[in-house]
């Protein structure tokens, strides 16, 4: 896969326009790109996302969450499917969908492995096993070279 990413551009929480390629320069990023609406996102591959970020914690773990007609999130909705009401790592917001759109997600949750580097290195869909075993495999192929 190996394509360099120019820019990810997202706003914060606050409605902050950020470039995440700028902001995580020369780290290992892990991306989600969930809604709140989807329960593979909230109820495995959000908790997923967390136990990747404690078991690597070289790597930087962000949220995205991709908004859809009459399916945004803000701040209180994204905060409020967590039990402790706060935001496990970085969450972003994704207006109009133009991210998810910019990868070509199949759906969400779709999974962004990028390098030090800005490449792509693995897009994968999904929460169930399949994709966590190949998550696995490629953050521990990129994580010992």
């Amino acid at each position: 896969m190996n394509t360099e990413i120019q820019s990810i551009n997202i706003e914060d929480l606050d409605g902050v326009a950020t470039d995440l390629i700028t902001l995580y320069k020369n780290k290992v990023l892990l991306l989600i790109i969930y809604n709140n609406d989807c329960l593979g996102c909230t109820g495995r591959a959000i908790p997923l996302a967390y136990e990747f970020q404690q078991k690597y914690p070289s790597i930087q773990v962000a949220g995205i969450h991709a908004d859809f007609v009459n399916r945004e999130g803000t701040k209180t909705s994204i905060k409020s499917v967590f039990t402790s009401g706060e935001n496990p790592f970085p969450i972003y917001i994704d207006k109009h969908h133009q991210v998810y759109d910019q990868f070509k997600s199949e759906g969400t949750p779709q999974w962004l492995l990028i390098t030090e580097q800005g490449e792509l290195f693995r897009s994968i869909f999904g929460s169930q096993d399949n994709a966590k075993n190949r998550l696995f495999y490629a953050l521990e192929s990129l994580c010992e070279s």
